[in-house]
């Protein structure tokens, strides 16, 4: 499939409404460059171009012209079984994710089973100089190391990341507020000692009192320690 034919395709799933919905939950892009595909119609697209290899073809075409286009593009990184190409093919699209959804939907599944090799890849994503990069480094912390391949190491790291961005700094706090819900003892120290910038610490701990997966005693705790700083 071409360019232009994967392009017609997408104009023909528009739809102007949820294209109104979605250019306001990511303000960050052009609502020009946004047509209006849902995801479930996307995530097909890119299985179709998967399974008859065209994608490698896709792929070439960067930067893209369109949001749905992007997000091709990441969810097809994400169907990528060998881990080398996927690794490859990732940073060459990291530098032109352009916004938080196709950064967070970028999800490949090779990673659940090469750790190894997936964290000498993240430090590298936290200092590009690229917002979204450094984003998704982060998000690849919280998604892979904060169950059983945890170690206080990796929040100490998240903790030093001193980047003003605003959605670098929001998944800062997502990550520690995930963090408590996973690794609450260990990771309590960070509020109650105050090792994190003011914003974050509070930020984090609105998205911790807000989720279903910290217990309500947890919650009052964590509520009184909004003030400790």
């Amino acid at each position: 499939m071409t360019t232009r034919q994967l392009r017609e395709q997408l104009y023909s799933l528009k739809d102007e409404q949820y294209k109104s919905f979605q250019s306001k939950l990511i303000p960050s892009i052009n609502p020009d460059t946004m047509i209006g595909v849902r995801t479930p119609q996307l995530k097909k697209m890119a299985g179709n171009l998967l399974k008859d290899g065209s994608y490698k073809t896709f792929f070439r075409v960067l930067p893209h012209s369109y949001f749905e286009e992007n997000q091709i593009h990441g969810f097809l990184i994400a169907g990528i079984k060998d881990m080398e190409e996927c690794v490859k093919e990732l940073n060459r699209f990291l530098p032109y994710v352009n916004n938080w959804a196709t950064c967070d939907q970028l999800t490949p599944k090779i990673f659940k089973t090469h750790k190894e090799e997936l964290l000498k890849e993240i430090p590298l994503w936290f200092e590009a100089k690229e917002e979204y990069t450094v984003r998704f480094g982060i998000k690849m912390m919280m998604d892979h190391f904060l169950e059983k391949d945890f170690s206080l190491k990796y929040p100490q790291i998240i903790s030093k990341i001193q980047r003003q961005e605003y959605y670098i700094r929001m998944m800062v706090a997502w990550y520690f507020a995930t963090a408590l819900a996973k690794q609450y003892e260990q990771i309590l120290p960070f509020f109650t000692e105050g090792r994190l910038e003011p914003w974050i610490h509070k930020k984090a701990l609105q998205k911790a009192v807000e989720s279903q997966r910290i217990r309500p005693e947890q919650k009052e705790y964590l509520k009184a320690l909004r003030k400790i700083l």
